[in-house]
């Protein structure tokens, strides 16, 4: 049913105009006729889920998507030949009058423009000028449901532009003044949010109906938003507009809202990782609070399945990526005692990681991953298998855009993650409690002890041992400037989120940024251990003096046609280099130079981006 009313409602979407605010005012038809009581209101705010919870994407529209959809920005992946690069100059014109979102990769957010915030200012404009004609509690359920989407869209534009001006109310087409002012400082808008955040907390109902935004969902978004602002204050000190008032007040409020989440006891960890992302209906996962569900019968359908399930080329996770996950002992390869902790060969990899390795990555050398490992997150061990073990026949429920598995849109994972991170910034930084036994079996230990998928459990795998307050692993690879807690902390998120678009945001607000500099880690440039002459040998034929592997010793050898034996070690990337140089800029994204001419020419002045 939400999906018919999508399509009504995309027909009461007018037109945009050419400048980012100058658009029309809604319809008499709209205006006076469409705020009558609460189904008018619902239908309104339907107009936004398909803006914020794009899911897999609908057929070929796949922004924000995982796979295909800008989250191999980071440094999990290595392409082949040089990087992506960060920009280098400011773009002639960055800026959309539209309501529709487009992701702009490097940040994984949206592009300037706020059409999205007027469509939300529309909604609080006219719930209090019709007032009287809802309840109280529905006034601020609602009122609470207008100020979530405009706090979503804030702390995006935040995150990627840094200072943005801030539109209190909806505004009219001759107050120039108010349409081409200057930024606010990006503090300052994010108080705005806090406080939008406080009411959402207070007013919104606990249950709007199955799989519509409720508290529990918007505060496990609160606390995405709020941890990300309040870390970004915390690393990024000493730059303008951040300093650790802020920090510790953003992260309680990430607190508090993961808080409200966990102390529901409505959701929990009773299914497997794998179940998340394969399944045909997720309306009954313990752990899932928002999901997209996609449908044969309606043509609602996706490619992300068939991206992961054998066929298609992908762009692969890289050696560093692969050493950071945990083996079951609790521990990172380097330290652990597992047998086989420092065999990398697929095969080992999938019996000796933590789960989440067996349920994300095939256990053989396929040769469309340009690093030899090969990403099933989103498609089933069955698709796969079946791929890999019939020389290429495809089931055809994985094939094309028919892809029918649902997408989870806000799942208590995250939650907890997002809690835990906040709660030890806070002990380590700003005189909160410290981490307990306790605060990690509610978090880090749930996650680790949830069920195995039945093909894990089949192939022998073991749930990983449980994080010990009083035995942090102390990682020799860990950054110095990172308490080892925290360090596991982070880790633990690589591994839970992979594909999901948060890697490149976590590297923006930790300014972490370094990471992206592959020459400072070799092992950026190689894959997993491959043995060619057993498991591929016709691809050496394929890349005759173009094939290499690293031996343990650090030798590089080239196929030559002669010399099939010594094809044994960590699969160097084909023509694999580092992107162009890049500054601390790159923090935040400029905005265009057309946008900037444009308040010139009216009389205005819109100040670049710092350091642009």
């Amino acid at each position: 049913m939400k999906k018919l009313i999508y399509a009504i409602f995309a027909a009461l979407v007018l037109s945009s105009c050419s400048g980012l605010l100058d658009r029309p005012a809604l319809t008499t038809v709209v205006d006076n006729n469409f705020w009558r009581g609460e189904g008018d209101v619902r239908l309104y705010v339907n107009g936004f889920y398909p803006l914020y919870f794009e899911g897999y994407g609908v057929d070929w529209s796949q922004e924000f998507a995982p796979v295909r959809g800008g989250t191999t920005f980071c440094d999990d992946f290595t392409s082949e030949g040089t990087q992506t690069r960060f920009e280098n100059k400011v773009p002639t014109s960055r800026g959309s009058s539209s309501e529709s979102r487009s992701c702009f990769s490097q940040y994984y957010g949206p592009s300037w423009g706020f059409a999205r915030v007027r469509k939300a200012n529309i909604l609080i404009d006219r719930l209090n000028e019709y007032r009287s004609n809802f309840s109280d509690e529905a006034y601020k359920h609602w009122l609470s449901m207008a100020y979530f989407f405009k706090v979503y869209e804030y702390s995006d534009l935040v995150g990627v532009f840094g200072n943005v001006p801030y539109f209190e109310s909806t505004v009219r087409s001759d107050d120039l003044a108010t349409q081409y002012k200057d930024r606010d400082s990006r503090q300052f808008v994010m108080d705005k949010v806090y406080d939008m955040c406080d009411y959402i907390l207070e007013n919104m109902r606990t249950d709007d109906g199955p799989n519509n935004v409720n508290r529990y969902v918007a505060a496990g978004f609160i606390s995405r938003f709020m941890l990300y602002e309040g870390t970004w204050q915390k690393y990024h000190a000493g730059e303008d507009y951040c300093d650790a008032e802020h920090a510790k007040k953003y992260l309680e409020m990430a607190v508090r809202a993961a808080s409200l989440v966990m102390d529901s006891n409505k959701y929990n960890f009773d299914n497997s990782f794998k179940s998340l992302f394969v399944s045909e209906d997720l309306a009954g996962n313990s752990e899932v609070l928002l999901y997209r569900h996609y449908d044969n019968g309606l043509e609602i359908r996706h490619p992300i399945g068939s991206y992961c399930a054998g066929s298609e080329s992908s762009t692969g996770v890289n050696l560093s990526f692969i050493k950071s996950f945990l083996c079951q002992d609790g521990k990172p390869w380097s330290i652990s005692t597992v047998s086989g902790a420092g065999d990398f060969s697929l095969a080992n990899l999938v019996l000796t990681r933590d789960p989440r390795f067996f349920d994300c990555f095939y256990g053989a050398v396929n040769k469309k991953s340009n690093t030899m490992i090969y990403c099933y997150k989103f498609a089933s061990y069955e698709a796969i298998h079946h791929y890999m073990t019939t020389g290429g026949d495809q089931l055809p429920e994985w094939k094309g855009i028919y892809n029918t598995n649902d997408c989870p849109i806000m799942r208590l994972g995250e939650i907890v993650l997002n809690w835990i991170e906040a709660k030890a910034e806070l002990a380590q930084s700003y005189g909160g409690p410290a981490i307990t036994q306790d605060d990690l079996d509610r978090s880090i230990n749930a996650i680790r002890n949830r069920p195995l998928s039945a093909d894990a459990a089949a192939a022998g795998v073991q749930k990983t041992a449980a994080l010990q307050i009083g035995s942090v692993p102390v990682d020799p690879k860990k950054d110095a400037d990172v308490p080892a807690l925290i360090w596991e902390i982070r880790r633990e998120r690589r591994m839970e989120m992979l594909h999901e678009g948060n890697r490149i945001k976590d590297l923006l607000r930790w300014y972490k940024l370094d990471y992206m500099d592959y020459d400072m880690d070799p092992d950026k440039y190689l894959g997993p251990w491959v043995n060619f002459p057993v498991e591929e040998p016709q691809f050496m034929n394929d890349r005759l003096n173009v094939l290499c592997v690293q031996h343990a010793d650090g030798t590089v050898v080239k196929y030559n046609g002669t010399n099939a034996s010594e094809m044994v070690g960590f699969y160097c990337i084909r023509n694999a280099s580092n992107r162009e140089t890049f500054f601390d800029r790159s923090y935040m994204a400029p905005v265009g130079q057309n946008q900037i001419d444009e308040y010139k020419m009216r009389g205005y002045k819109l100040t670049q981006t710092e350091n642009w």
